[in-house]
C-alpha cells in the first residue's frame, strides 16, 4: 500500500464545535455537544470516500467531561469498527492534557476501545490492549510497517502472539492494515510520510 492512498484528515475539535453546536466553544461538555461534534466529523469523513487517518486536535480544548469523550471518542471508533462503515478511518488524538486523558481513557477502556495518542511529543497507546498488544504496538511504531512474521523475529513474542495481537489491533483501529495484504501500518509514520 502505498502511503499517498491513505488521506491524513485533521480536526481542530475547538474549531469544529462553533460550527456544530452554538456555545461552548472550547468546552467540550454534555452528550449532545459530542454528539453534534461527531456527527460533523463523520460528516467530512464521509466526504473523503476512502482510507483516511483522522488527526483530532485537543490542544485548544478547555475542558472535556466523560459524557463528551463517550459520544466523541468512543461512538466515533465503534462506527468505523463496524462493518456497515462508509469508509475506513482510523484515529490519532493530539493535544491531550491530563484533564483531557482521564475522561478519555475511562471511555476506552470502558468499551474495551484503544486510541493512539500524541503526549508530550511522544505517541502512546491509550485504552484497552494487552501487555503483549502493547509490545507489538510499540514494535509496529518502530517499524512503521511490517509484516507479523518480520515483528515475531524482534519482539520475543511467537507469530501466532504476534498475528493475533496486530489483528487485535487492527479491529479496534489502533493500526492498519488493507484487507488483501498482510502488512500492518502505524498510524503515525503514515502521518508523517504524507
Amino acid at each position: 500500500m502505498q502511503n499517498a492512498e491513505v488521506i491524513p484528515v485533521a480536526f481542530d475539535l475547538s474549531t469544529l464545535v462553533p460550527r456544530s453546536v452554538a456555545s461552548l466553544y472550547s468546552h467540550l461538555v454534555t452528550r449532545p455537544t459530542g454528539q453534534a461534534l461527531r456527527l460533523g466529523i463523520e460528516s467530512q469523513i464521509r466526504e473523503i470516500g476512502s482510507f483516511c487517518v483522522s488527526v483530532l486536535d485537543f490542544s485548544q480544548v478547555v475542558v472535556l467531561d466523560y459524557s463528551c469523550a463517550d459520544e466523541v471518542i468512543a461512538k466515533l471508533i465503534m462506527n468505523y469498527q463496524r462493518d456497515d462503515r462508509a469508509n475506513d478511518a482510523y484515529f490519532v488524538v493530539r493535544g491531550l492534557a491530563e484533564e483531557h486523558t482521564d475522561p478519555i481513557e475511562e471511555v476506552l477502556v470502558r468499551h474495551k476501545l484503544a486510541l493512539v495518542a500524541e503526549i508530550d511529543s511522544a505517541y502512546v497507546l491509550l485504552g484497552h490492549a494487552s501487555d503483549v498488544e502493547r509490545t507489538i504496538w510499540r514494535e509496529l511504531e518502530n517499524h512503521g510497517n511490517a509484516e507479523p512474521h518480520e515483528l515475531a523475529r524482534s519482539n520475543g513474542h511467537s507469530l501466532a502472539e504476534t498475528a493475533t495481537a496486530l489483528n487485535a489491533l487492527h479491529m479496534r483501529r489502533a493500526v492498519l492494515r488493507r484487507a488483501t495484504s498482510p502488512r500492518f501500518y502505524s498510524l503515525t509514520a503514515l502521518l508523517q510520510n504524507n
